[in-house]
């Protein structure tokens, strides 16, 4: 068995009337993130983790943000490519550990819809996705809400 370990890092800014996607789902408030796609911020991280892991690079290689097709495209469908990307190299996800730093809205109640919602679109069990939330206790460009941060650590094996 050939086991490896990816990890992806991401930035968005934020901005009033923006729609929030995060994690796939639309979360309420009153700045969004601000992006070429639908500027998942969770989603991103994680697909930037996975190719990482396979050695397929990252999301701006495959998904230009220079490429009008991808304009306002929900972050789902480029997932749901990474997965195929990986399953074509043999590759399965084992788990996904991701960070989500926020300093408002509060993220812990929309964590298991995220969850389903990622679990359905990478057909994974939720169990083997682990979703956390942090604050940076108002410091730096999340503490001053003008962004939005996120982490994750996928395993894939073979």
């Amino acid at each position: 068995m050939k086991i490896r370990v990816g990890f992806g890092y991401d930035v968005h800014q934020l901005a009033e009337g923006e729609d929030f996607w995060l994690g796939g789902i639309l979360v309420p408030h009153t700045h969004g993130a601000v992006g070429h796609s639908d500027a998942d911020v969770l989603i991103h991280v994680i697909c930037d983790a996975l190719l990482g892991a396979a050695n397929l690079r990252d999301i701006g290689f495959h998904f230009s943000d220079q490429d009008p097709q991808f304009k306002g495209i929900d972050s789902k469908i480029l997932l749901r490519d990474v997965m195929k990307l990986i399953a074509d190299k043999g590759y399965e996800v084992g788990n996904i550990d991701c960070t989500i730093c926020l300093q408002r809205p509060k993220i812990n109640p929309h964590i298991p819809t995220m969850k389903a919602c990622l679990a359905e679109v990478m057909n994974l069990d939720q169990e083997d996705i682990s979703i956390k939330a942090t604050t940076t206790e108002k410091l730096g460009f999340v503490g001053k809400e003008e962004g939005v941060a996120a982490f994750a650590t996928v395993l894939i094996q073979k």
